[in-house]
């Protein structure tokens, strides 16, 4: 039964996160419902998740080489594994206990950055401007959540290029999708040299994600964006109250 669970959860985290993310609002919760100890679970979700990741920017090379006329590429990669890396070694130096005990809030606050997003990302595009140097901080902000939980990065990446003066949808989300898989796969390494990965586990669930986001996009594809945004915000809140009383 908790097999099943994770095949179901990680098929259809790898078709959310091809469409719409918020895939690791399923992954995370179905594998501490399995037994796995918190820290453990998001490492290995943060595995289960990476390949589809990586193999989506793989799809928006063409955008990714334009981007560049505007922002050093290289650079946010650098930051973005040097973040990501500081977030899963903070994750592995946790104390169990609590991080257990902060689970709920974080996926209280990445329901709800999923949520405001739209509006979080126009009102900041609006209201602020930023140079090269404050791009490069929040990056590595961002990364060290990303790093950390990661919940609802997507969401702060795009909010970051937006303010920065980027409008080409295709590109941003190309840019965001490379360096959200960076900072995840120099995450992985950190939990796999750490022991923190459950590897049956991660095993099932990497496989059903690669085969949701190849196969289940093109059904999630289908679907009216709105109403897979709120299927992902309905799912969160759940876990969140779940969580929250157990």
């Amino acid at each position: 039964m908790m097999t099943l669970l994770l095949l179901v959860s990680a098929f259809a985290a790898g078709a959310l996160n091809a469409v719409a993310g918020g895939g690791s609002f399923l992954t995370f919760p179905a594998l501490m419902m399995a037994g796995v100890p918190p820290v453990n679970a998001n490492a290995t979700s943060t595995v289960a998740v990476s390949p589809g990741a990586l193999a989506s920017a793989f799809g928006y090379r063409r955008e990714l080489r334009t981007i560049g006329q505007s922002i050093n590429l290289p650079l946010m990669i650098g930051i973005s594994l040097v973040g990501g890396l500081a977030g899963a070694l903070l994750l592995l130096w946790t104390p169990e206990r609590l991080f257990e005990a902060i689970v709920p809030w974080l996926l209280l606050f990445a329901t709800a950055l999923f949520a405001a997003g739209p509006t979080v990302s126009a009102y900041a595009r609006k209201h602020f401007t930023m140079g090269q140097t404050s791009l490069m901080v929040l990056q590595f902000l961002i990364a060290v959540y990303g790093g950390y939980f990661g919940g609802g990065i997507g969401i702060l990446m795009l909010a970051l290029l937006g303010v920065f003066g980027l409008t080409d949808l295709n590109a941003m989300n190309g840019m965001k999708t490379l360096l959200s898989g960076c900072l995840n796969a120099i995450a992985v390494v950190a939990f796999v040299a750490g022991g923190a990965v459950y590897w049956h586990e991660a095993i099932i669930m990497t496989v059903a994600a690669v085969a949701g986001g190849y196969v289940g996009a093109s059904v999630a594809r289908r679907i009216p964006g709105p109403v897979l945004r709120k299927f992902v915000i309905v799912v969160g809140c759940l876990m969140t109250v779940y969580f929250f009383v157990n």
